[in-house]
This record gives C-alpha cells, structure tokens and sequence, in this order.
C-alpha cells in the first residue's frame, strides 16, 4: 500500500521531507503548499532540488484540503494551530516537526483532539530536539537501567551551518546586545516543545514531577568579529546561545534539556567550546547502571556542507516521514510515541542493473 502525502511548506525541512517521501517505498508526494507568490505553480521537485515530480505547488489551502491524500507533513517556519485543526477535519492524518509531541490539556489541544476525532485522523508531534533525542531515545536507553534518578539530552551544534538568515537574526537573536537577546522569543518557543518532551520522559519512567519547571538562558559574546550567516558579528554581541530547561522530583533536578548553539567555538567569552568530541547529540541516564549514548553524524563535516545540506534538518524531516504509515495506521487522535509501535526507515531501494 502506498500512502498520499501532502508537503505543507518547503523550507529546509520541507525540501528535505519531499525528497524523502519520493525514496520512500511506501509514499507518495500528490500534493504540496508553500507561503511565497514565487513558488506558486513550481514543481516540488523542483523546490526540493530534484528531478520534476509533476506536482505543482499551490497556495490554495482549499485546493490542498480537497485531495485524496492519507496525510500532510506540516513544516512551516511557525504552527498555526486552526490550519492544523482544519487538516485534521478534513480527514488527513498530520506529522509534524513543530508541536503536539505530548500536549498539555490547554483548550488548543482539546480542540485539536476533537478535530482529529471528527475527521478520524491523527496528529503526531515528532522531530530531533524536541523529538527523537529528548523523548524516544532517553526512555529506550532507560530500558538498561534501573533506579533512574536523572535523565538528560543536550545538542551540541554550530549555527555557521544553518542557512536561515532570518530565524537566526531575528527569532535566535544572534548579533544582538545581551539585553536584547535576553527577550528571545526562543526561551517560550521552544520551552513549548521541550516541557511536552519533559513530560512524556517522566510519564515513560512512571513518576509526577514537579509542577513548576525551570529555564535558563544564558549567552556568550563575541571578543572578535565572527563570520555568520547574517554577517560579522561584531565584538561585544550574542555569538552563542545556551538555553536549559528542567523538572524536578521532590525538589530534586529530574530531567533536564539543553541546547549549545554557537557561531564556531572561537572568540568567545566566556570560552565555551563543544570539548573534544565535538557537535553531537547526548542522551545520558543516571542509575544502575548509568548510560550514556553520543550520536554523531547528524551534524554536517564542514560549514559549506551544512549550508547546501544540513544533515540535523535532514533527519528532523526524516523523523517525520518515517513516521508516515504508522501514523495513518494509528486510532484518531493526538498521538505520542507511547502510543506508536516502533518507527523504523526504510533500506534504500536496489539500483538498477544492465
């Protein structure tokens, strides 16, 4: 069986997805939205940096709704909630790198759920951080060991290979005083994403945590200029970032998740740098025995690697479509990997032979 899928959106993680969706056995791309006049009527293959795939892109969302499509990959810049809840109506199942990993009971949600239920269609939240680092693979590694009492998962990455101008100006405000950094938008943000992470981590091990969580937001300058990818960074401005967010239990740190983002690991101050082992991904898990997991190779091997192709955004939008045919096999709702059997890829298809 082969599952309709429609690409909501073709930025970094969107060309990625599509390009993902057409080597994937059981997918197939029939349909494709974007946000800019200049894309209307491309081919997404075309967006995605591939050979024509004969589906053109459209910004009518009632054209898109209308389709015979089993789900939609959702990945613009920023969720909107009532589009989702309109998706989800029309009897789409929706994957999505951008929320709804393990929500909350606020309003969004439920009326999220009953839109799920009215259309018979699933809503799956998934991704890397927040996603697979911070809530599959801590409570996979938690299966060897016992008497857990901290869990951990921290992203080591360098933002030179991160080609979103934009995001990187004037969402991470990078190159901005101390102060105006300090009023990221990202420590909210993100926060959404990360305590629903939290939350699935202690509900996994069986435990209540806390009802007040924490975060800490904490920045490094630039002591010489810095190349970026929106220019020099001058001295004396935000050149990296260190966001944490934590639960605790019984007053006591629990889970904590942390991002390292920096603009190269010199001439900073203070001197952070990402120690010997480099950018990575850490799961680590206190108790007996403790764990630890490093995953290296979602970060790319050189900043003009990152920029043409940045591996993280790859299995982000990856993470997504291997996603695809269990979430259009699961019940109506929103639906967490507590609730999925495992998500799996796919081996890469037999190349032709003479």
């Amino acid at each position: 069986m082969r599952y309709r899928v429609i690409q909501w959106a073709t930025g970094g993680v969107g060309r990625a997805a599509i390009q993902g969706i057409v080597g994937h056995p059981e997918l197939e791309l029939v349909g494709c939205w974007v946000h800019s006049r200049s894309k209307d009527g491309r081919d997404a293959g075309e967006l995605a940096g591939i050979a024509p795939l004969g589906v053109a892109a459209t910004r009518d969302v009632d054209a898109l709704l209308a389709l015979d499509a089993d789900c939609v990959l959702y990945s613009p810049i920023l969720a909107d909630a009532a589009v989702v809840e309109r998706i989800l109506r029309s009897g789409k199942n929706v994957v999505t790198p951008l929320g709804w990993f393990f929500p909350w009971r606020g309003q969004e949600f439920a009326a999220l759920e009953v839109a799920c239920h009215a259309g018979g269609a699933t809503l799956h939240g998934t991704g890397i951080h927040p996603g697979g680092i911070t809530e599959r693979f801590p409570l996979m590694v938690s299966a060897l060991s016992g008497r857990v009492t901290h869990v951990r998962a921290e992203e080591f990455s360098d933002i030179r290979t991160y080609d979103a101008p934009a995001v990187i100006a004037d969402i991470m405000l990078f190159g901005k005083t101390p102060e105006e950094a300090a009023q990221s938008p990202m420590v909210t943000f993100l926060a959404t994403g990360f305590f629903q992470s939290i939350d699935m981590v202690a509900a996994g091990l069986g435990v209540t945590l806390d009802e007040r969580k924490t975060t800490r937001h904490e920045v490094a300058v630039a002591t010489r200029p810095i190349d970026s990818p929106i220019g020099p960074i001058p001295p004396g401005r935000v050149a990296a970032h260190r966001f944490t967010w934590e639960a605790s239990l019984g007053g006591v740190p629990f889970v904590t998740v942390r991002t390292n983002w920096f603009m190269g690991q010199e001439h900073l101050d203070p001197p952070w740098t990402f120690g010997p082992e480099g950018e990575r991904f850490e799961v680590e898990i206190q108790g007996d025995p403790p764990v630890k997991a490093t995953f290296h190779g979602l970060h790319p091997d050189s900043i003009e690697e990152g920029l043409k192709r940045n591996r993280g955004i790859v299995a982000t939008a990856m993470h997504c479509v291997n996603a695809i045919p269990y979430v259009c096999n699961a019940a109506p709702g929103i639906r967490s990997y507590l609730d999925l059997p495992l998500v799996s890829g796919r081996a890469a298809r037999p190349r032709p032979t003479s």
